[in-house]
């Protein structure tokens, strides 16, 4: 399944509040292994940025300036996350923002299937701090690069976050046929991710209980 590791830096923090996009970065995961695919962009947001953000992402009004806007890369960005999952931390605001985007252009908001990565931590793990940096360090994930928050940044740590949030950290090689891989148009060579799970077979639990009746001197059976 491909999947898309989405994150927004925006001139603030609320749409009702003329706030607008300044940078979009996505990348493509195939069976959660990052693909050479991405997409990336500066916005020209067409206001100037909040000093808030400003300490947040660093983007200057001068530097946004020479950038596209929104409705110059909107078709290019629709085109590369159609009908795929979407996985966002804090996906309320990142959505407010694009659909916003979207709405100023008169087009259809985002109906993609959506992941909230901050949804998925905050039933993991209840009462803790479930920031993008918090779930850095719980996992041992190298945050280091970011000393500020930039699209693209956040969705490398982002991918290795939800990977480790789902369970399913241990890669395995794909041990199909070279021509059923290439027949099923995908690179021989894939390495995929999924939670192993063992069951014991009935002898196996068969022995075991027989070993520890005869093993243990109190017996619980």
């Amino acid at each position: 399944m491909k999947e898309i590791i989405l994150d927004t830096e925006t001139t603030g923090l609320s749409v009702k509040d003329g706030h607008r996009i300044v940078e979009i970065g996505c990348i493509e995961l195939d069976n959660l292994v990052p693909t050479q695919n991405k997409f990336h962009c500066y916005l020209n947001p067409e206001r100037k940025v909040s000093e808030k953000a400003l300490e947040v992402h660093g983007y200057t009004d001068e530097f946004l300036s020479t950038k596209k806007k929104f409705g110059e890369i909107a078709e290019d960005f629709l085109s590369f996350i159609k009908d795929k999952r979407l996985i966002i931390h804090n996906a309320e605001f990142d959505l407010s923002h694009l659909n916003n985007e979207l709405k100023i252009l008169g087009k259809t908001i985002i109906n993609n299937e959506i992941v909230d990565t901050l949804t998925l931590a905050r039933d993991k793990f209840p009462g803790s701090s479930i920031s993008l940096d918090a779930l850095c360090k719980k996992y041992r994930i190298d945050n280091t690069k970011r000393t500020l928050h930039t699209a693209l940044v956040d969705c490398d740590l982002l991918a290795k976050v939800y990977i480790n949030l789902i369970g399913q950290k241990e890669p395995t090689l794909n041990f199909q046929s070279q021509d059923n891989l290439i027949k099923n148009g995908e690179p021989a060579n894939k390495v995929l991710y999924f939670k192993k799970v063992v069951s014991p077979t009935d002898e196996e639990i068969k022995n075991h209980s027989a070993y520890l009746k005869s093993s243990l001197k109190k017996n619980f059976f």
